[in-house]
């Protein structure tokens, strides 16, 4: 490129005027100084190579968008069936606390039924026992006999208070007597003891019984039976 460029100049400078020798040496000067900028271009050049264009793919806002807009919705889609199963997780739950609470309900009365069955069945089973016991019992009526009382811990005796004293011919030791008061007022005594009013008083009985609670009236009478 240079070398063309100089063979113009020469030419130029050789259709100048012959005899002006200062025009072809500023046109040789003119070439040179020309090349010298020509080959300092190239020198350049190769330094600093042109850098090659390279374009960026731009971001497609659009498109980034739906993606955004997409994932927010299965977000929110997600959110809903965790809620919707935390929702029916609670409602089984409570379903069953109520179905257990129920249950309970139902067995307490239930055993408070059984109990109470069980308390009148056992009533029943009692009442029947003495029924049963009454209509078994065989008496044998001796008539009516008059009563007197004494306090057996005060004379010093320790045979209680569940006998009485009788004519041991009348009745023998150990006989079981239904004494049936005036009042309806019944007694069960058992024959222990024999006082010295028997010989001449054969139809009374001495009940013991405590100072305290003998009656006032001091000899009542009543029906008396042998029982068995």
């Amino acid at each position: 490129m240079a070398s063309n460029h100089s063979q113009k100049v020469e030419a130029i400078a050789d259709h100048a005027d012959a005899d002006n020798d200062s025009s072809h040496v500023n046109a040789k000067s003119i070439v040179l100084s020309n090349e010298a900028k020509v080959e300092q271009a190239n020198a350049h050049s190769l330094i600093n190579p042109k850098k090659e264009i390279t374009f960026t793919v731009g971001t497609n806002d659009i498109a980034e968008a739906a993606h955004q807009i997409a994932d927010q919705k299965a977000a929110a889609a997600k959110a809903a069936e965790e809620q919707a199963a935390a929702e029916k997780a609670a409602a089984e739950q409570a379903a069953a606390e109520k179905a257990a609470a129920e249950k309970a309900q139902q067995e307490a009365q239930q055993a408070a039924q059984n109990a109470e069955a069980a308390s009148a069945a056992s009533a029943a089973s009692a009442s029947s026992s003495a029924a049963t016991t009454a209509s078994t019992e065989t008496t044998t009526n001796k008539g009516t006999f008059k009563l007197s009382f004494y306090d057996p811990s005060v004379l010093g005796s320790g045979l209680g208070y569940g006998g009485v004293a009788a004519n041991l011919s009348v009745f023998p030791k150990g006989t079981r007597l239904k004494i049936t008061l005036s009042d309806g007022t019944v007694w069960y005594r058992t024959v222990n003891d024999t006082g010295s009013f028997a010989a001449g008083n054969p139809n009374q009985l001495d009940v013991a019984m405590p100072n305290s609670q003998i009656p006032s009236a001091g000899v009542l009478t009543a029906t008396v039976e042998v029982v068995g």
